[in-house]
């Protein structure tokens, strides 16, 4: 074969793969596609707008927060909130047992619940997903080896292995995070190279390999942006599974450490004030709840958006 033919048969071959940039009225489409099919889901609307509400009071905590989240009151101890008896409207919430305002607390608690998800995210997912690649492309030996690691990290309660690494690594939250984030790990790992394995015997797989893409053009460019969908509701419904650990560390100590304005942290305080003021601990497990709902919400409406096999005609 000439050179001039070889060169036509690969620009064949190479017109196989599919473009990966749309124009921009094709971006459009696929958005307007993309929000339809999320506002279809009332639930997934109603929680992205208590998490936009979140990342707003997060953002401008230092303007809305009425006090110092970490400053004490000794005149205004075990306040209760506005609407009961003995209640005061500058501290709208109450205040807890050394006279430190709730919803200050509770405001500048948005910001580390929202820094822990997005931190533990970001790595899980950017650990997992390389880890994924490698053992889906591969395969063979390197494969068993990931996914026997990952079965035993698997195998293990997330929270237990969790308190186990911190016991570990030593308290703290940026520990707590590391550990959550391993924790977290394999289930991207495993989402990973189930997509890589089946999407690595496709026609455009195969065109671009014979093109001359290398290992790791394929594993990135060619392969990885047909795999995000799964990934992207994963990572929201992990987002919100960071929220709760880090919580549940910081209640029984091993999270961020007193005295940060961290929700579980101000649950593990509250604790002994349980029956004289229920305040103390019913916000704090609000806000955790509310946080986390809302965004597991988000996460099925992502679901619905992204997986072509739940889209109704």
């Amino acid at each position: 074969m000439s050179h001039i033919e070889a060169q036509e048969a690969a620009e064949g071959v190479g017109s196989l793969i599919p473009q990966r940039t749309p124009t921009p009225s094709g971006r459009r489409q696929v958005l307007r596609e993309f929000w339809y099919y999320f506002s279809v889901n009332r639930g997934a609307v109603a929680g992205l707008a208590v998490f936009a509400i979140v990342v707003f009071v997060a953002a401008f905590a230092t303007v809305i927060a009425p006090h110092d989240p970490i400053l004490q009151n000794r005149d205004a101890l075990l306040v209760p909130p506005f609407w009961m008896e003995g209640g005061r409207w500058s501290y709208l919430l109450g205040t807890d047992a050394v006279g430190r305002d709730i919803l200050s607390r509770l405001i500048y608690g948005a910001q580390y619940s929202l820094f822990i998800g997005t931190f533990v995210v970001v790595l899980a997912v950017s650990t997992g997903i390389v880890i994924g690649l490698v053992a889906g492309y591969f395969r063979g030996w390197v494969d068993t080896v990931i996914m026997r690691v990952m079965d035993v990290i698997l195998a293990f309660p997330s929270l237990l292995l969790a308190l186990v690494l911190v016991a570990i690594l030593g308290p703290g939250l940026v520990n707590a995070m590391i550990a959550i984030a391993l924790v977290l790990q394999p289930h991207f790992v495993r989402l990973t190279r189930a997509s890589v394995m089946a999407e690595k015997e496709r026609e455009y797989v195969t065109a671009a390999r014979v093109v001359g893409a290398g290992p790791l053009r394929l594993m990135f460019v060619t392969i990885l942006p047909n795999c995000l969908g799964p990934l992207i509701v994963q990572a929201t419904l992990s987002f919100s599974n960071a929220i709760l650990d880090a919580a549940a560390l910081g209640f029984l100590g091993l999270g961020a450490q007193p005295p940060t304005p961290e929700w579980g942290t101000m649950l593990a305080e509250a604790r002994e004030f349980v029956l004289r003021a229920w305040w103390v601990v019913t916000f704090p497990g609000l806000a955790i709840l509310v946080t986390v709902l809302a965004i597991n919400l988000v996460g099925d409406g992502l679901r619905d958006a992204l997986d072509p096999k739940l889209k109704k005609s």
